[in-house]
């Protein structure tokens, strides 16, 4: 027999043992069954691309990098509080830090405020400001906050900036230099080209955040681009929301943006400021608790509450993500609640930057509508912002959107409030956002009707 033969069937043996080795890798992952079933069907019948795009794509868990972030999570007491509510003893689980009193949150409710927000922070830094977004684009406004950056970082500011190497593919180094010149500090978080094949390509770091001497944080949806904030009023600009939290919360930033730093850079991020928030700092009255979510953390935490604050939803549900995709359970859920005859409203963009998530998401909101949820289409732009309102105590902030990659893929933090005042604040905004919306899905031809179905299917890997 011909060497070429034997090459050929050395590579047919290897390749159908590391596609075994994978399929058993996939079931082991505890994926939902829609995404397990598309990767298992993709490698069996194209195994030739199926493997090295599941090498390259397909993790979703770190256990590694779980276990070196072991200081974002508290032991799981085995007696929970029966005092706390259903959800803190979901968190308590998973080994969430508890909520913190006596904090301040105020909303940033435009791009303008963003901005200003984001200026502010910088410009009172004294000691330290670090940033963490998912994109830092090169515009004029990127532009803007790097020479203030710069600034601080010549006037002996520890300036760290932390970019994920996805969603700031566009952001070159030579952009980011002059920071470097200055004596400031900038990182990718797992850049595309570096070890594709460690399967960690797939997880992005979608955190949006900007700490300024540990004591003040500006978080949420906005990225710093001209389409999220700027000093000036543009009409293309998206509707986004951050928020400022001031109190004993920030610290849980604070380690957050470490143990981040620490995995993208391999060292950390210097000490602490001097300024740092205690626990015993009481600035207000919000009661918040920092939930960090993604490969870094053994379970799926946001996932888990939003699936229980759905279930637990008496009066109204009210829902704000600029991409709708959910799972079966999660659409489940929410016609539940709709029998239970709690007031669903989701409002998302009538049209947004992408449109495939749109198409992917028309089924699950046309199957909401005929069980008599609100479906609501925000008609003057791109809508980004993220928050969820569930009766009068509870509203889930951050920069996670309504869908299976934000879920149970990206790196993401969300902020549970559960003080009255604030979660009233946040429905107020919402209420706001809704005026002026147009209600409603239209139904589609047989043919967009399986063009929805083929666009569900890849859902689970959009």
């Amino acid at each position: 027999m011909s060497a070429l033969w034997w090459l050929s069937h050395l590579a047919w043996v290897g390749g159908f043992l590391i596609g075994a080795l994978l399929l058993g890798h996939i079931i082991r992952q505890h994926r939902p069954p829609a995404s397990t079933l598309a990767w298992i069907l993709f490698i069996v019948m194209v195994p030739y691309l199926g493997v090295p795009f599941y090498l390259v794509f397909g993790g979703r868990k770190v256990k590694l990098l779980a276990r070196r972030k072991a200081n974002l999570r508290r032991e799981a007491e085995r007696e929970p509080d029966k005092n706390l509510s259903p959800l803190e003893q979901l968190l308590m689980a998973h080994g969430v830090s508890p909520a913190d009193e006596g904090n301040r949150l105020s909303l940033c409710e435009t791009g303008e405020a963003s901005y200003a927000a984001l200026i502010d922070l910088i410009e009172g830094a004294t000691q330290r400001i670090d940033l963490c977004f998912f994109i830092f684009h090169p515009d004029r406004i990127g532009r803007e906050i790097l020479n203030r950056l710069i600034r601080c970082a010549e006037e002996g500011v520890a300036v760290h900036l932390l970019l994920d190497g996805f969603g700031s593919l566009q952001t070159r180094e030579r952009f980011l230099k002059p920071l470097a010149e200055a004596g400031g500090h900038f990182v990718f978080f797992n850049p595309v080209l570096h070890r594709p094949l460690r399967g960690h390509t797939n997880l992005r770091n979608h955190r949006k955040l900007a700490i300024a001497d540990d004591r003040q944080v500006l978080a949420g949806g906005a990225n710093i681009a001209s389409e999220y904030m700027g000093p000036d009023t543009e009409t293309e600009r998206w509707r986004d929301l951050t928020f400022v939290i001031e109190g004993p919360a920030v610290v849980r930033f604070v380690e957050l943006f470490r143990a981040d730093w620490q995995y993208a850079s391999g060292q950390a991020p210097g000490q602490r400021a001097t300024l740092t928030v205690v626990p015993a700092c009481r600035v207000g009255e919000a009661r918040l608790q920092v939930v960090p979510s993604g490969p870094d953390m053994p379970g799926d935490a946001l996932y888990d509450v939003l699936l229980t604050a759905i279930f637990g939803a008496r009066q109204r549900l009210w829902l704000v993500t600029p991409y709708f995709i959910p799972d079966d359970a999660l659409c489940r859920a929410i016609i539940l609640a709709v029998h239970r005859s709690v007031d669903v409203r989701i409002l998302l963009p009538r049209k947004s930057n992408h449109r495939l998530a749109d198409i992917a998401g028309r089924s699950y909101l046309r199957e909401i509508q005929q069980e008599g949820g609100r479906i609501l289409l925000y008609g003057q732009g791109m809508v980004h912002a993220k928050a969820v309102v569930a009766d009068k105590d509870l509203a889930i902030l951050g920069s996670a959107n309504t869908d299976m990659r934000s879920l149970l893929l990206n790196y993401e933090v969300g902020v549970l409030v559960t003080s009255q005042i604030e979660v009233e604040q946040v429905s107020y905004w919402l209420e706001k956002l809704m005026q002026g919306c147009e209600e409603g899905v239209d139904n589609v031809s047989v043919i967009g009707d399986m063009g929805e179905g083929l666009a569900r299917l890849l859902a689970p890997q959009l």
